[in-house]
């Protein structure tokens, strides 16, 4: 412990209260209301998280040799829904998960400069309609919702929209009336950053055009294969008489998308490569998934968590929202994403702005989240799947990203292995394949290092989502030296406010709490399990350890 103690090198204390105005009593965690403004969302390659299922893991001869970590390695959705059961996530404070896309991907590899690549991330579809294999079935999907809302932990589902997969010999490319092969996009404004192609080699959906177009034959003939032919041309004849939408590219694959909500119940979807499609079509996107949320709540009504709205979370590349507000600057155009169908949208800045100290962190994200961002969403993280600058590459400070992520205002985003420092430097990997290695658990379960940076990143993700004044909360100094701040968050009757003290001396630890406890409060020290009481404003705490986490008793 001592070694622990030197590692983390610092001190932080949470003085916590959650309760109801109406009520004193403290609430359980089942009880405490969901916000995604302050949720803490693990985010998973369902490829590289868990191996649960050997008998799926080659699928459509996908035998060829790849380059390092660019082919599948096993993992699937029976893999995460294990890691539910088994409490993982619960322990980690975790109450959303946020996987890469599960649709069928191309049967084919590519070799685009980066060595011979299958479809392991899930983002690049060949039929949107069902799922790949290699990641499980429809069955398992639902297990995984029912076992993770069973649990209190939301699915969020990654939505493509902007492109099919690359053409291989395997994989015709989809008609000229569905996707375009070029230009390729160069980003020097608006046109150029939509009406193009990502990379060479990735089609690009007609998302502008209203014209109807017929299903691509292949996939007709695919269909009728798997035996599912009718019951597809049924449901799309439903949607579009229902919608009145034109039978054109974006329509057909909202459609798709929506499926899941209304037969599985997810929870929200993130929106891939958002800043390269037409604004409107991500509100239209956002109205058909709400209605698809609102259907399959009124068809379970047991089943439902709650009453809380869709979510829907955008990518828009090297967005720095933070800095620069809720537009997005194309250089001739700037767009309102939030006003398009967005509750949050992904913050690229945070993992540059984890290098500041904690208060310039803090202070200026909680003012611009409750005054221009107010009631818009942002998602921070420290390291990403496709991000080659995170924060703390070399994972030289795994104690100290989690303590920033964790107690950052807004929502956290733990990119899988955050929590035990997952190697984000593979030797021979070329590209974001070294930021996507497999979950190393039998090393974790081994490894002293690993197990502490773990029960570090637990229990402040516990207390996190145990206190929305955390995420969603105003923020206020209390003093410099020590370094102690307050939070509070109000919604209705619902109150709770938190105060939090960082970089302090080991020992006894003296700190003032008249402005959240009264004198003969007890306390409750979640770290080391002692318990205090409140004298003339003051809670005297005495560990042997560096982090101290106090709540109501």
């Amino acid at each position: 412990m001592k070694k622990f103690i030197l590692i983390v090198g610092l001190l932080l204390i949470f003085i916590s209260i959650s309760c109801n105005k109406t009520k004193e009593k403290s609430l359980t965690p089942v009880q405490i209301p969901f916000f995604w403004e302050s949720a803490n969302i693990y985010f998973l390659l369902t490829d590289r998280f868990n191996n649960a299922d050997t008998s799926n893991d080659i699928n459509f001869e996908r035998n060829d040799s790849t380059a390092v970590l660019r082919g599948f390695e096993g993992g699937d959705i029976d893999g995460i829904t294990q890691k539910i059961k088994e409490g993982y996530f619960t322990d980690l404070g975790i109450n959303a998960i946020w996987m890469t896309p599960l649709v069928e991907q191309i049967h084919g590899s590519t070799d685009e400069g980066t060595g011979v690549t299958y479809g392991f991330h899930g983002y690049w579809t060949k039929d949107w309609t069902t799922l790949d294999p290699n990641f499980g079935t429809m069955q398992n999907l639902q297990e995984l919702v029912e076992t993770a809302h069973k649990n209190n932990i939301r699915i969020i589902m990654d939505a493509v929209i902007n492109h099919t997969g690359p053409v291989t010999p395997q994989d015709p490319v989809w008609p000229n009336n569905w996707v375009r092969t070029s230009p390729k996009c160069t980003y020097q404004n608006y046109e150029t950053s939509i009406n193009c192609t990502l990379v060479e080699n990735l089609p690009d959906i007609l998302t502008e055009s209203n014209k109807e177009v017929e299903l691509p034959t292949f996939l007709i003939e695919k269909w009728k294969k798997e035996g599912r032919y009718d019951k597809e041309i049924k449901e799309l004849d439903a949607f579009f008489e229902r919608t009145g939408y034109p039978k054109s590219p974006r329509y057909y694959i909202i459609k798709w998308l929506t499926e899941y909500i209304k037969e599985f119940g997810i929870d929200g979807y993130r929106a891939d490569t958002v800043r390269h499609i037409e604004e409107d079509v991500w509100l239209e996107f956002q109205k058909e998934c709400q209605y698809s949320f609102d259907l399959w709540k009124k068809n379970n009504p047991n089943k439902k968590l709650d009453n809380t709205s869709f979510y829907t979370v955008g990518e828009v590349y090297g967005y720095e929202i933070i800095k620069n507000g809720a537009e997005f600057d194309f250089g001739d155009v700037k767009v309102n994403y939030y006003t398009h169908g967005f509750s949050s949208m992904i913050n690229f800045e945070f993992k540059g702005n984890a290098k500041e100290n904690y208060e310039a962190i803090f202070s200026r994200y909680a003012r611009v989240l409750q005054d221009t961002l107010k009631e818009k969403g942002i998602l921070n993280y420290v390291s990403s799947h496709d991000d080659n600058y995170p924060f703390d590459k070399e994972r030289k400070k795994p104690f100290e990203a989690g303590t920033k992520l964790l107690l950052a205002p807004g929502t956290s985003q733990v990119y899988y292995g955050d929590e035990v420092a997952r190697a984000l430097i593979v030797p021979g990997t070329i590209g974001d394949a070294t930021l996507r290695s497999v979950m190393n658990w039998d090393f974790i379960s081994k490894d002293e290092q690993s197990l502490a940076i773990l029960e570090h990143w637990q229990k402040l993700g516990k207390f996190r989502r145990g206190h929305p004044a955390i995420g969603a909360g105003k923020h206020k100094l209390i003093s410099e030296n020590p370094y102690v701040f307050q939070r509070n968050f109000t919604d209705g009757n619902y109150e709770d406010k938190v105060i939090v003290g960082l970089d302090l001396d080991i020992g006894d630890k003296k700190i003032k709490v008249s402005d959240v406890f009264k004198d003969g409060d007890l306390l409750v020290d979640k770290y080391s399990g002692k318990e205090l009481k409140v004298k003339n404003g003051f809670v005297l705490v005495d560990s042997p350890f560096d982090i101290v986490l106090l709540e109501t008793k």
